[in-house]
């Protein structure tokens, strides 16, 4: 006697065939990313394991290690040379950051208009993201360069006497690299906020003009919250690019520069200290802080973003 509950022939087959659908899916789905996931592998998690096991370990030249536990963090909170790069860290990212934003939106606002060959000016804008960050740094140097520099051309036929000791005064240093960071990030981040603005509904601004409402405040009230989750966005990678920043330094300061300990990061530290100095359990311990760092502002940044982020 034949079933009642009995599953039909042809349902079957189709459940089978969408298994196996899906199936292969999800093969194509991994075969796609595998290149990016073994990079990121090899690249970055086992490297970050290995600098957490040898920040605990005094690693000889000769690649001999001893554990010596939290030794190095110890010391690390001793040592004012660490004190001072966090400090140099947090004030460029301080001073960086929000300029970069700020300029970076002013300029994806004004590329968002109607104007001549604005698609020329957005490649000039990015063309720094795309160079070489050695070669950045080598034509700021000249730029730089208190004796033959552009800059300090400029400002002697505007009238300023005297020359700026840009990338060898101690007190002025930091400034430098600032000025570096904004013109590299500007032209990225304006690319960014400007795909954002471009996705804002024009028919919003068309009812504010019916309402009276003014440029100012139709910035305010439309574009500012409708433009949060990238303004987030830009802030979050942009703290964490400006605390990584080591090139620029790398390439602008020679190591008998007496301005160098004025601007040293901690990733140049941490290069100094482990592939210099040939220390690496204390390079690996200022590494782990500075990614515990990260982790903490980006934590901070991600609660924050509840109270001004619109995703609406």
């Amino acid at each position: 006697m034949k079933s009642d509950t009995a599953i039909p022939k042809e349902k079957t087959l189709r459940t089978v065939t969408a298994k196996e659908r899906k199936r292969k899916t999800a093969l194509w789905g991994w075969f796609f990313i595998a290149p990016t996931f073994i990079g990121l592998l090899i690249l970055n998690v086992i490297p970050l394991f290995q600098s957490l096991y040898m920040s605990f370990q005094n690693v000889s030249t000769f690649g001999t290690s001893t554990f010596v536990g939290m030794d190095n963090y110890l010391h690390m909170l001793q040592d004012p040379e660490f004190w001072q790069s966090l400090k140099n860290t947090f004030f460029y990212a301080a001073i960086q950051v929000p300029i970069t934003i700020v300029l970076s939106l002013f300029f994806a606002v004004l590329m968002n208009t109607k104007i001549k060959a604005v698609g020329l000016y957005r490649t000039i804008f990015f063309l720094p993201m795309i160079a070489a960050p050695a070669a950045v740094a080598m034509v700021w140097r000249w730029l730089f360069n208190s004796e033959y520099g552009l800059l300090n051309a400029v400002l002697d036929k505007l009238g300023y006497s005297g020359s700026i000791l840009w990338i060898t005064d101690p007190e002025v240093a930091i400034w430098s690299i600032i000025i570096v960071g904004i013109w590299t990030n500007v032209g990225y981040n304006m690319i960014l906020l400007l795909a954002g603005l471009k996705e804002i509904p024009k028919e919003y601004y068309e009812a504010a003009v019916v309402d009276g409402a003014g440029p100012l405040k139709q910035f305010f009230a439309i574009t500012l919250p409708l433009l949060s989750p990238q303004l987030f966005f830009v802030s979050v990678t942009s703290v964490i690019s400006a605390l990584q920043v080591f090139d620029v330094i790398f390439m602008m300061f020679d190591r008998t520069n007496l301005a160098l300990k004025s601007t040293q990061s901690l990733v140049y530290m941490f290069f100094n200290e482990s592939f210099v100095l040939n220390d690496k359990g204390y390079g690996s311990a200022v590494a782990i802080s500075l990614v515990l760092i990260i982790m903490a502002i980006t934590g901070i940044q991600l609660l924050a973003q509840k109270k001004w982020v619109t995703y609406d």
